[in-house]
């Protein structure tokens, strides 16, 4: 009599393999036997294909699949995605990381996120996490992390073969990577003394939207920025038709983008514009995009254009820092264009810090980062290839000497503006460099006193003063003449034939506007 047969757990990469075994025409009988299991186990495994296969796309080789047997995700699965993103930066730039940190980084996350739930960083949540993503107990105990270089040297060797064998030139030859942007903030000097920012009428802003940069290698060929929000249609959007904006706007609720958003991305954006713009140089429809490693992205075979001419190449695990067109200087640069514009929007408003706060819309932002976008060099972006290109042609693009003077120039503005005297080049230049929302980057919470409020319901216009301002022969007040502009705003994004400049030169108008009714509200008092 046949003893009881003992039970075993596969592995997710053994499941793979039966997988792959089945598809291959071996029976299920035959696996049984060889992998110690009943068949009704095999036939578990092939109903269970498509979420076995999705679930190994999404994760990392490096972080331990080839032995993990569960695939229970994270109660937090969104934050669970931001620290091993944060976890594996870290690894790459050789930081240790002990346990310590690593729980205060998902605190800072949780909260950065604004998520809800009663999260606990506990030993018990820091050992579920290192067990989800393989990540051995030695790590971050002061053993410095590295072995990427080797990995990033033999990469360049491989794709310059691959570039070479493909005859493909610069213009064929593309990298798209994403950030995040905390864009509802200032630099938080401007927003009031130092003793009262310690209120609790300040917070770090939680406003965040993922930006992706994508560009060939001579910087001449620049895709619209795409944007990811976590609403489908914010309220500032109105009427706006999204086809209208300056960039190619999706919403997810993850942190970062997700394989069907990319997807569709790559599919409906990326391939017919890289076509046109391939045809418009008399070139051959041909070319590769640079990507860093999944988990964000599907397979390279899933991304291809129908002709199979377009696809796409993966980095190795932890370069980016390294070898990561667009890590080399490109996004850092957008950020900081970004925050020059907006504060330099500040000081054209001429209105107080917490007036120009309640006014920012998602929508001003999609704007400004656009422009931001537009004013990256070619340079930079070629100068940025030179890692995996040693023989590009390198040119000047904006340095860091570049960035000290524009902190210094707005930080000496600034100066001379009401209200923000205390402003530093040392502000600036931390605000410029910031990550994420950190104290160098504050904003007014939503809470205002009953004063703040009425004042406001002041300001805003009756039926009965607007019916007079729209009277022709009357005097055109700044009230009026604020509230046309924004209708006609309105009205322009819902046109799909308006040119992008002449959306920003009525933004134009509006500040300027708004900031002759600041200058007659001073002097009426």
């Amino acid at each position: 009599m046949l003893g009881k047969r003992k039970r075993v757990v596969l592995t997710i990469k053994e499941k793979l393999d039966i997988i792959k075994k089945l598809e291959e025409g071996i029976s299920f009988k035959k696996l049984s036997v060889v992998y110690g299991i009943g068949e009704s186990t095999v036939r578990d495994i092939k109903k269970n294909k498509e979420r076995i296969i999705n679930y190994a796309n999404s994760s990392d080789p490096t972080s331990g699949v080839s032995k993990r047997k569960s695939m229970k995700s994270s109660t937090y699965e969104e934050l669970d995605r931001v620290m091993i993103e944060w976890f594996n930066q870290q690894k790459t730039n050789g930081i240790p990381v002990s346990g310590t940190i690593c729980a205060k980084q998902a605190k800072f996350f949780f909260d950065a996120l604004g998520m809800e739930g009663d999260f606990n960083a506990s030993s018990g949540w820091l050992t579920r996490f290192k067990r989800r993503h393989g990540i051995p107990k030695a790590a971050g105990k002061g053993t410095k992390l590295k072995g990427d270089e080797t990995a990033a040297s033999e990469f360049c060797g491989n794709f310059q073969e691959f570039v070479e064998r493909e005859n493909l030139q610069p213009e064929q030859i593309y990298g798209a990577d994403q950030t995040g942007l905390f864009w509802k903030c200032l630099p938080s000097r401007t927003l009031a003394l130092e003793t009262e920012q310690s209120t609790s009428g300040y917070k770090s802003s939680r406003e965040r939207i993922i930006i992706m940069c994508c560009a060939n290698a001579t910087g001449l060929h620049k895709l619209n920025l795409c944007v990811v929000g976590k609403a489908k249609k914010p309220r500032a959007f109105k009427e706006t038709d999204l086809s209208n904006l300056p960039v190619t706007y999706f919403s997810q609720k993850s942190a970062w983008i997700e394989q069907s958003v990319f997807r569709q991305w790559f599919e409906k954006y990326f391939v017919p514009q890289v076509q046109k713009h391939l045809k418009s140089k008399g070139l051959l429809e041909k070319a590769v995009l640079l990507l860093d490693f999944p988990p964000a992205h599907p397979n390279e075979e899933m991304l291809s254009s129908d002709d199979g001419r377009i696809i796409v190449k993966y980095l190795p695990p932890n370069v980016t820092s390294l070898i990561q067109p667009m890590s080399q200087g490109v996004l850092a640069t957008v950020k900081r264009y970004y925050r020059a514009g907006l504060l330099q929007k500040y000081m054209d408003e001429g209105i107080d810090p917490k007036m120009f706060w309640k006014n920012l819309t998602v929508l001003d932002a999609i704007y400004e980062v656009s422009r931001a976008w537009n004013m990256v060099k070619s340079s930079t972006i070629t100068k940025a290839w030179k890692k995996l290109f040693p023989g590009i042609e390198e040119n000047s693009g904006m340095n860091m000497d570049e960035g000290a003077i524009l902190a210094a120039n707005l930080a000496t503005v600034l100066q001379n503006t009401e209200e923000c005297e205390h402003v530093d080049i040392e502000n600036i230049d931390q605000w410029f460099d910031s990550q994420s929302n950190d104290s160098s980057c504050q904003v007014l919470t939503d809470s205002e006193s009953a004063g703040d409020q009425a004042k406001a319901a002041e300001q805003k216009p009756s039926s009965k003063t607007r019916k007079t301002d729209l009277n022709p022969e009357k005097h055109i007040s700044h009230k009026a003449a604020l509230e046309w502009t924004e209708n006609l705003l309105d009205y322009l994004e819902q046109q799909d034939d308006m040119l992008l400049s002449d959306k920003l030169v009525l933004r134009r108008l509006r500040t300027i506007i708004r900031r002759k009714q600041k200058i007659q509200n001073y002097k009426s008092h």
